[in-house]
C-alpha cells in the first residue's frame, strides 16, 4: 500500500511539471505576438484617425428645411410619374385601380395647387386690412389739399407738401402737448409697474383671508368697463376732503391746502378739487387701480407662479427675508414682465381720452388735442366756419400721424422685447 500511494505522489509530481513547462511555452509563443501587435496598433490607430471622415457642418434649420422640401418634392414628381408611365404601359397595382384611391390622388394634387394661392390671398387680404388705414393715412397727410378732389389723385399724389403737418403741429401746440404727455404717461406707468408687480407677487406666492375675494374684485377691475365707475370718481376728486384733514385746515384758518385753493360747500364744509390736477392720475397708479391695472397684476400673477419655488427657498436658507427675496431674486428674473407691462401701460395711457378728457380740462394730452383736432380746425384755419370732413381731411390724417408716430419708433425699437415678454407672462401658448 505504502508504495502504491508512493507511486501516485511521484505521478501527480510530473504531471504538474508538465503543464508548468507547457505553461511557459505558451507564454514564449505569445510575447512576439503581442510585440507584434503593439507595434501595430499606433499604425492602426494612425490609419484610423486618417480614415475618420470629418463631421460636416450642421445646417441651419432654415437650410434643412429648404433641403428637406426640395427632397419631397422631388420624390412626389418622381411617383407621380411612375405613376403615368405604369397607367400608360397598362401595369398599374390594383391598389392604384381602385377609385377610392384615384380620388386621394386627385384630392392631392388639386389641394396641393390651389392651397399656396389661397394662403396668398388670406394673407394678403388680412395685410391689406391692417394697413389700410396707415397707408391711406401716409397717402393723405403729404398731400395738397386741392388734390383731394382730384380724380387722378388715388394713392399716390403729384406732388408733396409739408405744410398740413406743420398747420397741425401749430394748432395742437403739438411740442407742450407731447412733453406733458410724456410725463403723465411715463410716470404713471412707472408706477403702475410697481404697485401692479407687488400685488401679483402676493397673489402668486401667498396665501391670507380673503386671498380669493380680493382677487375677484381684481378680475372684476378687467371685466368692469370704466364708464362705470367714472362718476363716482369724479365726484370724489371735485370734492376731496382728504379724510377731513382740508376741514381740520380751514378751521384752522387756512385757505389753501397743498397749494389748492378751499372751497366751501352748500352745506358748509370745506373740500378741495383735484379736477384738472396730473395727481388724479397718479394716486390710482399707486394703489394699482390705473387704467388696466387688473389686467397688469394678472399678468405679474400668472408670470410669478411660473417660477420655480427653490428659488425662493433657496433665499430663505441664505437668511433673506420675503422682501429681500422679491428685490434681489424675483424682480431679476422678471425683466421680461417688467418690459411688457410698462409697454402695454405707455400705449393704453397714450391712447387714453375718456378718462382723460372726464377729468382734465386746460391739461392737454395727444389723445385729447387729436379728440378735438377737429373743432380747433374750425376755429383757427376756417375763422370759426362749420367745414365739412372732406375739405379738412389731410390736416386731420396728418394730426393722426403725428400722434401715432411716437408709439410706433416705440414699438419698432421693442418688438423684439415685447413678443418674448407676452410669450413668456402666459397671455399666450
Amino acid at each position: 500500500m505504502a508504495k502504491e500511494k508512493k507511486d501516485k505522489v511521484l505521478a501527480e509530481e510530473v504531471v504538474a511539471k508538465e503543464s508548468v513547462e507547457e505553461v511557459k511555452e505558451e507564454a514564449l509563443a505569445e510575447e512576439p505576438a503581442k510585440k507584434k501587435s503593439a507595434k501595430e496598433k499606433p499604425a492602426k490607430v494612425k490609419a484610423a484617425k486618417e480614415k475618420k471622415p470629418r463631421r460636416k457642418k450642421e445646417m441651419s434649420t432654415e437650410k434643412a428645411e429648404k433641403l428637406f422640401e426640395k427632397e419631397r418634392r422631388q420624390h412626389l414628381r418622381e411617383k407621380e410619374k411612375a405613376y403615368k408611365e405604369a397607367k400608360k404601359n397598362g401595369t398599374l397595382d390594383e391598389r392604384q385601380l381602385d377609385p377610392k384611391y384615384l380620388w386621394y390622388l386627385r384630392r392631392r394634387r388639386i389641394f396641393g395647387f390651389v392651397w399656396p394661392i389661397a394662403r396668398f390671398l388670406i394673407l394678403f387680404g388680412l395685410g391689406f386690412v391692417i394697413l389700410y388705414p396707415l397707408i391711406y393715412m401716409l397717402s393723405t397727410a403729404f398731400r395738397p389739399n386741392a388734390q383731394m378732389n382730384d380724380p387722378s389723385v388715388v394713392w399716390i399724389p403729384k406732388s408733396l407738401t409739408l405744410s398740413n403737418l406743420q398747420d397741425v403741429w401749430d394748432v395742437m401746440d403739438f411740442g407742450a402737448t407731447l412733453l406733458n404727455t410724456l410725463r403723465l404717461n411715463i410716470v404713471c406707468s412707472l408706477l403702475s409697474v410697481v404697485s401692479c408687480c407687488l400685488a401679483g407677487y402676493g397673489f402668486a406666492r401667498f396665501n391670507f383671508k380673503g386671498k380669493g375675494l380680493m382677487f375677484g374684485i381684481v378680475i372684476m377691475q378687467i371685466i368692469v368697463p370704466p364708464q362705470i365707475t367714472v362718476i363716482p370718481l369724479y365726484l370724489q376728486w371735485a370734492y376731496f376732503k382728504m379724510f377731513g384733514l382740508v376741514e381740520v385746515a380751514a378751521s384752522a384758518g387756512a385757505t389753501t391746502f397743498l397749494g389748492i385753493a378751499i372751497n366751501t360747500a352748500s352745506n358748509g364744509s370745506h373740500y378741495i378739487s383735484l379736477i384738472d390736477h396730473q395727481v388724479v392720475m397718479y394716486v390710482p397708479a399707486i394703489l394699482a387701480n390705473g387704467i388696466r391695472s387688473g389686467l397688469f397684476i394678472y399678468i405679474f400673477r400668472q408670470f410669478f407662479r411660473g417660477l420655480p419655488m427653490e428659488l425662493e427657498d433657496a433665499a430663505y436658507l441664505d437668511g433673506c427675508g420675503p422682501f429681500k427675496t422679491f428685490i434681489r431674486v424675483m424682480i431679476p428674473n422678471a425683466s421680461s414682465a417688467f418690459l411688457t407691462v410698462f409697454l402695454f401701460s405707455i400705449v393704453w395711457y397714450w391712447n387714453d381720452y375718456y378718462i382723460s378728457s372726464t377729468f382734465f380740462i386746460n391739461n392737454h394730452t395727444v389723445a385729447l388735442q387729436l379728440q378735438k383736432l377737429s373743432a380747433t380746425l374750425d376755429a383757427r384755419l376756417f375763422n370759426n366756419a362749420q367745414v365739412g370732413t372732406r375739405r379738412k381731411i389731410v390736416w386731420l390724417e396728418a394730426g393722426c400721424l403725428l400722434s401715432i408716430t411716437p408709439i410706433l419708433v416705440m414699438y419698432i425699437f421693442l418688438q423684439k422685447y415685447f413678443t418674448e415678454g407676452l410669450a413668456r407672462s402666459g397671455l399666450v401658448g
